[in-house]
């Protein structure tokens, strides 16, 4: 039996995180830790809630195999402080980290191990592969753009998935990219080191990414589209199951996803 403990637990990834760890026999919420918890319903939750990290770590005394965050970039710090003084791993789904807290995950990894993706969804990170293995053969002689469209419940622009998928092909290629966010004005040049990242928001759309590379006379996209939270809530368990065998260190998907290769 895995103990888990959820930071955003009562956000809207937290609640699906509950339901998939409720479904599954070997995994148990031993602790919850939530900003607001009084949004929490009566009978809602069956275990010890805490308002903060530092909270939990004063009045928490059970265990726990590791801590999956989906929260908030500004709470972060604060709980990668929590999970190196409880020895605790600790999977971070939140995006919108600022660059001090990037490198408080690099410090904390050193300690404990740190799992760290922009998204927790196997396809996203497959289809990340793919971006990589054909960017390059491309680059020469098409346009790249990314295309995202999210929910207008969302207060990040452009998506931490598209900054993924944006980084891992800049990664890939022999000079870099440049990104613009969005295309305004009349004198455009559109030149081929750029990168143009497009945000749509609008309605409940879960999540859709496209890459679109566009060379002279054809055109290739590739598209993922998040029918469900589910999906992440899957990936994160699945990186937490992985994380509590690993010895101290900083980990991402691709690891997850060498480690299922090798099996």
């Amino acid at each position: 039996m895995k103990k888990i403990i959820i930071s955003g637990v009562l956000g809207r990834m937290g609640q699906v995180l509950q339901r998939a760890i409720q479904n599954d026999p070997g995994l148990v919420i031993v602790a919850g830790i939530d900003a607001h918890p009084e949004k929490a319903l009566p009978g809602q939750i069956d275990f010890p809630l805490y308002q903060s990290a530092t909270e939990l770590a004063t009045e928490f005394a059970d265990t726990a195999d590791v801590v999956i965050d989906f929260s908030h970039h500004s709470v972060v710090p604060e709980l990668l402080n929590v999970c190196v003084e409880k020895n605790l791993p600790v999977v971070v789904a939140t995006t919108g980290l600022d660059e001090d807290t990037k490198g408080m995950l690099a410090v904390a990894a050193q300690v404990i191990p740190v799992f760290v993706s922009a998204n927790m969804s196997l396809g996203i990170n497959v289809l990340l592969k793919a971006l990589q293995a054909i960017s390059p053969a491309l680059e020469p002689d098409f346009n790249i753009e990314i295309i995202e469209k999210h929910h207008n419940q969302k207060k990040d622009a452009p998506s931490g998935t598209a900054l993924l998928l944006a980084d891992g092909i800049n990664d890939s290629l022999t000079k870099p990219k440049t990104y613009v966010y969005g295309r305004h004005g009349l004198e455009l040049s559109n030149p081929l080191d750029e990168m143009g990242i497009h945000a749509v928001r609008g309605g409940t759309i879960p999540g859709e990414h496209t890459v679109l590379y566009a060379g002279p006379d054809e055109i290739i996209e590739l598209t993922h589209t998040a029918l469900s939270r589910d999906i992440f809530a899957n990936g994160a368990l699945k990186a937490a199951l992985f994380l509590a065998k690993q010895p101290p260190g900083l980990y991402a998907m691709a690891d997850l996803l060498d480690a299922k290769e090798t099996n």
